[in-house]
């Protein structure tokens, strides 16, 4: 009976740690999904009040990225703590798309995730 118990511990922690693994791929490839997608768009972004073209918006927040990915251990926490607003000035990210639309990136990034998410699992 013991020895079954033990079992039991053992497959419980093997298989938490599986879901661990699985949750931080998961939330790394949703952030680069978001970094990608930043690279692929045809949106201005506004940066203390400076525009930038969406390749050199997409670098910068795989630089911040790269030295803060404790302050992103979700995609929203990405969103949230390094893509919606300068850590220097506390500005919020503007982002204009290529119809003049003007939305904070928090808003179209978190609109991305969705759509993401969204179609991951209409496809499995």
């Amino acid at each position: 009976m013991k020895v079954m118990i033990k079992g039991y511990w053992l497959l419980s922690l093997m298989l938490l740690s599986v879901s661990q693994l699985s949750y931080a791929n998961t939330a790394e490839q949703e952030i680069n999904h978001l970094i990608d997608f930043v690279a692929q768009s045809d949106a201005i972004f506004i940066r203390n009040g400076t525009e930038h073209s969406s390749k050199d918006a997409a670098e910068h927040l795989a630089m911040k990225y790269s030295k803060a990915t404790r302050y992103a251990k979700t995609a929203e926490k990405f969103i949230e703590n390094l893509a919606s607003k300068s850590s220097w000035s506390g500005k919020p990210y503007k982002v204009r798309l290529s119809n003049g639309t003007l939305l904070t990136s928090k808003d179209w990034l978190s609109n991305e995730l969705e759509d993401y998410r969204r179609n991951l699992h209409t496809q499995l």
